[in-house]
């Protein structure tokens, strides 16, 4: 036989336990399955066993307090130890035990009475065990309990006898603290370390009777796991290997912030937690500022629009919404008023006082000129353009330099930009506006008017919605783009909307006066690897432990921590190998792709 027959076998002798040797094997001739997951060496100990290069050390219960709370356990099952645990049960018969406890009644009951013929003032230990005893007599009888011998034994892993006294001290305090005692199997570490192998062998033979209420409190069904019963996978949880499922629209909110250094896997997790999302009936809708989603916009079948000064794709921030149920014109035009307002005072580098009042008065004008005013019905409007506002603006008292401001956006180089009618149908599945080839510095301005247009196609039509805003720091640049981001993160769950906000410049959205409401109001928060620069200031604001500070600091590329409200753990995201040919953003594996497409397209045009 190999040597775990040796080591495994009940009633193994001492000077059994000799390590064998490769040229053992060799000259037997037969290599058997257990001689090769066997340890090298071995070496038994009254308090451990060494084996190869790992020493352990067994330990049983050997005593319980009166009352078990639910989850006490759960501390030593999330322990970040190696470890092993065994519960053996072992029924007891329900009449042995109820003619015993009518036994120990009997005993109880003449101690107290004697104590009282005596004169002794009552003993409070008596009396409690005369009612536990009752109790749980008339649970047997009742059929509410049964009773049980529990054997409940850990075994503990490290490389050296001082980490493994550590743990032993972490273990016995976090347990001593509920009033649960245990002990070393002193000389009986051979019998122990087999009683915690999978080889259900009770060799230790220690038990505590316990009745079925506590005995259900021990069972490890309660661990770190962050999970709901429907919604997508988010990932692995890197403690235990389970899944991370959650469906946002079932939160309390339906946003969600990603913090991440570049290079570490945010638009590769965001993109996995999109392909997931279509399949449940939602839209998404994406503001890509570096072209990272157009092969998956193909991929799926959705549309993908390209905003520039250049593009054949306009969007006019003029446009009005529909008015909704429990909307009026009124409210409608006041609040794309003040949107624009937010508009110009990006697009000019800021307003006096006096400019604001100036600009909001012409707004108002501009639309009254197409019969757009508060008591009208202006759903079948065509509504004014920006050559409309200069048109009104240049007639208004102190409006002069403020046309020559805008000119540029009406006659100059970046006329093509706003000055047309909208042109975009955003009635699909999956659509991505991609603001790459626009300018830096139009791209606070590019971004406001996106998500603007978006916002009022929202507004237009109810439905479960997810807003992705990729890089979104450059949002929070400016007062104006990072309070309308703030509004519809705290609105979204009115109209079915999610926001999603992801942002690598971590420092800048958190410091922002609007970057910590975001944050607040966001039910889910993915934090990725993370750079020594960032990593202190994140961990005053998550509450880190300086443990999971330095898992973020030397996390892999998808690996990270997820959180949801209160609760967090480690992930791992993990995509299929079709998930990964979609979503990918790694060059080299793109221009694969695009290579493997030009020789398929050129193998059916020979053929």
């Amino acid at each position: 036989m190999g040597f775990l027959s040796n080591l495994f076998g009940r009633g193994t002798k001492k000077q059994d336990l000799a390590p064998i040797m490769p040229q053992d094997i060799y000259e037997a001739g037969v290599l058997e399955l257990q001689d090769i997951i066997a340890p090298s060496a071995l070496k038994v100990t009254p308090r451990s066993i060494s084996l190869g290069d790992k020493i352990v050390r067994t330990f049983f219960v050997i005593s319980y307090p009166r009352y078990l709370t639910e989850g006490w356990f759960a501390p030593i099952i999330n322990l970040d130890r190696i470890f092993d645990i065994s519960i053996f049960i072992h029924p007891i018969d329900t009449v042995t035990v109820l003619k015993q406890l009518q036994k120990k009644v009997a005993e109880v009951q003449s101690q107290i009475n004697q104590k009282e013929a005596d004169g002794i003032v009552r003993d409070p230990m008596l009396d409690t065990a005369y009612h536990d005893l009752e109790q749980l007599r008339d649970d047997l009888m009742q059929a509410q309990e049964k009773l049980f011998e529990v054997g409940l034994y850990l075994s503990i892993y490290s490389d050296t006898e001082d980490s493994l006294d550590k743990i032993e001290s972490e273990i016995k305090s976090i347990l001593e603290s509920k009033m649960i005692y245990v002990k070393p199997a002193l000389f009986q570490q051979e019998q122990g370390f087999r009683s915690t192998l999978p080889l259900m062998n009770d060799e230790l033979s220690v038990y505590s009777k316990l009745n079925s209420s506590p005995l259900s409190s021990i069972f490890p069904f309660i661990s770190f796991d962050l999970t709901s019963d429907k919604g997508i996978l988010y990932g692995i949880n890197r403690h235990n290997s389970s899944l991370v499922l959650f469906d946002r629209f079932s939160l309390e909110n339906y946003n969600s912030v990603t913090f991440a250094k570049s290079g570490s896997g945010k638009s590769y997790t965001t993109k996995l937690e999109i392909l997931r999302t279509l399949m449940f009936e939602t839209e998404v809708i994406v503001i890509d500022p570096e072209r990272e989603y157009e092969y998956m916009a193909q991929a799926v079948g959705g549309k993908y629009f390209n905003i520039s000064l250049s593009s054949e794709h306009h969007i006019n921030p003029f446009d009005l919404p529909l008015v909704g149920e429990d909307e009026s014109s009124a409210d409608i035009l006041r609040s794309n008023t003040i949107n624009l307002v937010g508009l110009f005072r990006i697009m000019m580098g800021g307003l006096t006082p006096e400019e604001d009042a100036i600009v909001d008065r012409a707004i108002s004008e501009t639309y009254a000129l197409k019969d757009i005013t508060p008591d009208s019905d202006f759903s079948a409007i065509e509504p004014p353009l920006f050559s409309d506002f200069e048109l009104v603006l240049s007639g208004m008292e102190g409006g002069q330099s403020l046309v020559q401001r805008l000119s540029k956006y009406t006659r100059g180089t970046w006329a093509g930009f706003v000055n047309r009618p909208s042109n975009i149908d955003i009635n699909s599945k999956f659509i991505v506006f991609s603001l790459r080839d626009m300018e830096d510095e139009l791209k606070p301005v590019a971004m406001y008017l996106v998500t603007h247009f978006i916002w009022n196609a929202i507004r237009r039509n109810k439905k479960k919605r997810l807003l992705v805003i990729d890089e979104a720091w450059w949002m929070m640049q400016s007062e104006d783009t990072a309070s309308f981001l703030l509004s519809m993160a705290k609105r979204g769950r009115k109209y079915w909307l999610g926001v999603s906000t992801i942002t690598q410049d971590v420092d800048d959205f958190i410091k922002s006066p609007y970057g910590q409401p975001i944050l607040t109001n966001s039910s889910i928060q993915i934090l990725l690897k993370q750079s020594p620069s960032t990593i202190d200031h994140l961990q005053k604001v998550f509450n880190l432990t300086d443990e999971e500070k330095y898992l973020l600091l030397e996390s892999n590329v998808g690996e990270g921590i997820f959180f949801v409200g209160q609760k967090h753990v480690a992930i791992k995201v993990i995509a299929s190998y079709t998930e990964d040919q979609i979503i990918t953003s790694d060059p080299e594996q793109l221009l694969a792709i695009k290579r493997s497409k030009q020789e398929l397209s050129m193998s059916e045009s020979q053929q």
